[in-house]
């Protein structure tokens, strides 16, 4: 055994990409690198008003050299000798069209500045509409083609995605030869991929996202799309039928890629997953411990031996998928739209006047910019130590997290958020707090659905950001779902979770369990509910039920 082998763990989020070198023995973190892509961060190309939220290509491209780059110059020579391999996880479902070659069109100079040519990020809620029609559609067919979705399709997924683009836009519509996910396009690309037709897709996209299952023998048939709308026929059926999971290699370096990045052409590049699945594994996720990604959004996984759910269809989730975590286990996927969006919306409604006061400054003012810039820094960490010292009470400000709509359970893009209780003693921390208060309810329904069709919750394992940041809302969580929280140590679990991948597809692991118990950093903190504040919160739980039952009441009487 070579202890000195090195894997790079890719991890593209929402904002930027980072980018991790990781020893696949000892979990040493050799290097790091943090990429915030320039046009998303310039908002170009979203349009928030329309839940239109859409990505460049050439964000990622530049975001993928220079992590790696920037990680290499950290290395020493003889540690950039032992690179074996690359694993990479991105957002999803975040497709886009491509061309015969596999190119993304907004690469081509005619789409280049076209959103609907490019990446079409998980939280685009453009096609509610399509989601819609594709959930009616599938009740008239014998076989329930939604039925390893949890039941519902979402319009943060890639058919209604593709459906909604080819009906807006002629040009898109006449280029693309299919659509891909960016976790499976990032391999391509590394790989020297030429034809879309060869691209290796995986199990944990297609199966979350795009409908596949082993029980269906791959994709629904051409029939099932093309009858829904004729734009759609042929698209299925274009699509490869073997998958693989991500621990399989997707191919090796490119020639081009490997003389670019100064890396032997014999780096393995694994096949790409979604970030939450991956880093699920990067926080070393067991059986019946719900693995929560915190971060913009919330990605709940749960991994589970295949013998003994088999049979259980879990109702109003996303997704259930063979091997779509670990290999060999049933990978159950869950979540919420809105997290730490949520906190940043409220942050970003407290700053309104301190933006506006920087935007009309007649000259630059750099005391009064430190100042700004200062203030901004510190507004969720004061909020959080604020809304902390508050005692909980039955009737006091009470929100609903639905802010970017409904993922998980039962997906419904179209709702919307809620506070209630407002009076004029109402202050920042208070209704910051109801919101962080929502955000763990939301987590509480999660963790209910799954008890509610058979399928126990054995604790909460706390990934990311939010979890690694805010002592307060993991508190806040544990005492609203009765649950203790661990948190992991890595400040990085997708990108890690990314490491251990490679480094199995590399075959310098047997197999990810043997990468994770290698490569894993362990758990630090454990927050334990309180019995008192639980009973409490348990009162109120069932008042944000009620609330959310008459939000979607509205919202139906509306539609």
């Amino acid at each position: 055994m070579n202890s000195n082998a090195w894997v790079i763990g890719i991890d593209f989020g929402t904002d930027s990409v980072r980018t991790l070198i990781v020893n696949t023995y000892t979990g040493e973190v050799a290097a790091s690198a943090l990429f915030e892509y320039p046009r998303w961060k310039a908002g170009l190309y979203n349009n928030p008003a329309v839940n239109q939220f859409r990505q460049h290509p050439l964000d990622y491209l530049e975001g993928l050299e220079y992590g790696i780059l920037n990680c290499l110059q950290q290395l020493s020579p003889e540690q950039r000798r032992f690179i074996r391999g690359i694993g990479i996880d991105t957002t999803g479902s975040t497709p886009v069209a491509v061309d015969r070659q596999g190119i993304p069109l907004s690469l081509l100079p005619e789409f280049a500045e076209n959103p609907d040519a490019m990446f079409i990020l998980w939280k685009d809620h453009t096609s509610i509409k399509e989601a819609a029609e594709i959930n009616r559609h599938a009740q008239n067919f014998p076989v329930n083609y939604l039925q390893y979705v949890g039941g519902i399709y979402s319009a943060e997924w890639y058919w209604a995605k593709l459906l909604h683009t080819l009906r807006v836009d002629a040009s898109v519509r006449k280029a693309s030869f299919s659509w891909v996910e960016h976790c499976d396009w990032i391999p391509f690309v590394l790989t020297g991929g030429t034809d879309a037709r060869q691209i290796k897709r995986g199990v944990c996209s297609a199966g979350h996202k795009g409908l596949w299952s082993p029980a269906f023998n791959g994709f629904p048939p051409d029939e099932f799309f093309s009858s829904l709308d004729p734009l759609l026929k042929g698209y299925a059926s274009g699509l490869s039928t073997q998958l693989f999971t991500a621990d399989q290699p997707a191919g090796t370096l490119n020639p081009s890629w490997a003389a670019k990045l100064g890396l032997p052409e014999n780096v393995v590049v694994a096949t790409g997953a979604f970030d939450a699945h991956m880093g699920a594994v990067g926080g070393q996720i067991e059986p019946y411990f719900l693995s929560k990604v915190m971060g913009t959004s919330t990605c709940d996984m749960l991994v589970a031996p295949i013998e003994e759910v088999k049979g259980k269809l879990v109702k109003g989730i996303c997704g259930q998928v063979p091997g779509s975590v670990i290999p060999g286990m049933m990978g159950m996927e869950a979540g919420q739209s809105a997290f730490g969006d949520a906190y940043a919306w409220f942050k970003n409604l407290l700053s309104w006047p301190l933006k506006f006061a920087a935007e009309k400054q007649n000259e630059s003012n750099r005391v009064l910019d430190k100042f700004i810039e200062k203030t901004l820094q510190e507004i969720l960490p004061l909020l959080n130590r604020e809304a902390e010292k508050i005692t909980v009470e039955e009737n006091m400000e009470l929100a609903v997290d639905w802010f970017n709509g409904r993922r998980t359970p039962d997906a419904n893009q179209s709702l919307k958020g809620a506070i209630i209780g407002i009076n004029l003693a109402s202050d920042a921390p208070a209704i910051f707090r109801s919101v962080t208060e929502s955000t763990c309810f939301g987590a509480k329904a999660i963790v209910d659905r799954f008890i509610s069709e058979g399928i126990p919750i054995r604790g909460l394992i706390g990934l990311g950001g939010v979890a690694k940041k805010s002592p307060f809302v993991m508190q806040q969580m544990a005492d609203i779902t009765g649950m203790d929280i661990r948190i992991h140590l890595s400040e990085q679990t997708c990108a890690l979770g990314a490491a251990m991948f490679a480094a199995t597809a590399a075959g310098l692991h047997k197999n990810v369990e043997s990468a994770m118990q290698s490569m894993g950093t362990g758990f630090g903190e454990t927050y334990f509910p309180d019995p008192a504040r639980r009973k409490i919160y348990e009162k109120r739980y069932q008042q944000y039920k009620l609330l959310g039952n008459s939000i979607e009441n509205i919202s139906m009487h509306k539609s």
